[in-house]
């Protein structure tokens, strides 16, 4: 769901939830920036509802939808505070929370936020290892709601942390080649960490198309119907347990009228018999 852009308000997230929840789906997601910096505002421009803050109310609003973040950026935020609101959510919302955690990229963030761009895979490794000592040996949270961890990054870097500290391993828009290869690499640090494989909950770039799109470099999730139809069926065959749909190409426009979007998730919702028959 976009929590950003032209158009977005608090009628516009409502609406986003309730369609998400009619159409059957069973997860909405955010994404995360603190300081729209002018790094951050060419792709995502002001305004920016907080991920965690826009999560807490949407808990509060639906009985049904689990909420998560994709991805909330770990050396963003003291890593204390983030296993606090984390184990909170998933407490109050009654275990629909899932915590989908980056890196980053942005550099004028960083700088701002006083943060070392340069450091931030090394922080996110010390952060998720806190949070996770803090959940494990803090007796509030030990009986408390558990929170499934996704961890993204299509890097070796980001497989070994999905390895170490994630539930679930959280590739964003690759093609099916680069998810196989992905997850052929994702066992072997599970193998050479002696650690168990996470799951699959891969986020795909949803781009319906009238025409065919070909090649190799084809990410997930873009073609016709019928190749979406193929993909979702091949990444549940290759073990996926939860797959996202990222509906936001970069144009400001369809922030600010959402329907094209909606008709892209009402067309996957009506595939849903097809992929069950294909799995």
């Amino acid at each position: 769901m976009p929590n950003f852009g032209p158009g977005t308000s608090r009628a516009r997230l409502a609406d986003w939830a309730d369609l998400t929840e009619d159409l059957g789906y069973d997860l909405l997601m955010t994404s995360d920036h603190l300081v729209i910096t002018p790094d951050v505002a060419e792709q995502y421009p002001a305004p920016f509802f907080e991920p965690l803050t826009t999560l807490a109310w949407l808990a509060g609003r639906n009985e049904r939808l689990v909420l998560g973040t994709t991805v909330l950026i770990l050396p963003y935020r003291h890593p204390l505070q983030v296993a606090r609101v984390a184990a909170n959510l998933a407490e109050l919302s009654g275990g629909r929370f899932v915590l989908g955690v980056g890196i980053g990229w942005a550099k004028q963030e960083f700088a701002v936020l006083g943060v070392d761009h340069g450091r931030r895979g090394a922080l996110s490794d010390e952060y998720l290892a806190t949070i996770r000592r803090t959940w494990r040996e803090t007796p509030e949270f030990r009986d408390g709601a558990r929170v499934p961890v996704w961890v993204g990054g299509n890097s070796a870097a980001g497989r070994r942390r999905a390895v170490r500290f994630g539930d679930a391993w959280h590739p964003i828009n690759l093609p099916l080649d680069g998810l196989r290869h992905g997850l052929d690499a994702l066992r072997q640090a599970a193998d050479q960490e002696d650690r168990p494989m996470p799951a699959f909950a891969p986020r795909l770039a949803l781009r319906i198309t009238d025409r065919p799109v070909d090649g190799a470099d084809r990410p997930a999730g873009t073609g016709t119907e019928d190749q979406v139809r193929d993909d979702l069926v091949e990444l549940t065959r290759l073990g996926a347990e939860s797959i996202v749909f990222d509906t936001f190409t970069g144009d400001m426009a369809e922030i600010a009228d959402p329907q094209p979007a909606w008709r892209q998730l009402r067309a996957i919702a009506g595939l849903r018999g097809a992929l069950t028959a294909g799995s």
